[in-house]
């Protein structure tokens, strides 16, 4: 029988897999600038740093990008059986498996998240682009979707903490929405 895999390690897992496809925290931070700076001029990247790094501590965002650099780890072995290994691999415009895994980590932070993870996955902002374009080694199909997950579960939850913040919440109040967003 299996072992529960504690979620330290899953966490660990998921940002060692990002780090190994050359996709870097500041880079996805930088979507989040220029998806949040238009409405909070005092933002930093710091703050955008922050909210990626609280991201990537929900378990569905480690899980999707488990499975779903796994499976452009696997066809760029060719280990998936055809037609999907062709399918995967050129990363087909009617494929919509790999946005459907990113759009499933995105429900967590709201409709916000959902209406930018859409403008994300139109028009590929940063690191976004140069993995959907190719520009660098290997298949990342699955990949640039989850990074647009990960930058618009980041900036929804990087507009509601500032409005925690225009509102004066206090300190109790802040902390109990940090809490409840690490549910799952």
């Amino acid at each position: 029988m299996a072992k529960r895999v504690h979620s330290r390690d899953v966490e660990s897992a998921a940002r060692a897999l990002l780090a190994e496809r050359g996709v870097t925290i500041p880079e996805i931070a930088e979507i989040v600038f220029e998806m949040q700076s238009p409405f909070s001029p005092q933002l930093t990247m710091t703050e955008c740093i922050e909210s990626v790094d609280a991201v990537l501590t929900k378990r569905e965002i480690q899980h999707a990008l488990l499975v779903g650099i796994e499976l452009d780890k696997l066809a760029e072995r060719r280990m998936l059986s055809e037609p999907l290994q062709s399918i995967v691999e050129m990363d087909e415009g009617l494929f919509g498996v790999d946005e459907t895994i990113a759009l499933g980590a995105v429900f967590g932070y709201g409709s916000i998240a959902v209406t930018t993870f859409g403008h994300l996955d139109k028009y590929k902002m940063g690191i976004i682009r140069k993995l959907d374009t190719k520009t660098s080694e290997g298949i990342h199909t699955f990949l640039d979707d989850l990074v647009a997950s990960i930058a618009a579960n980041a900036s929804s939850r990087l507009a509601h903490r500032l409005r925690d913040q225009e509102e004066r919440l206090s300190k109790q109040e802040l902390e109990q929405h940090d809490q409840e967003e690490k549910i799952g």
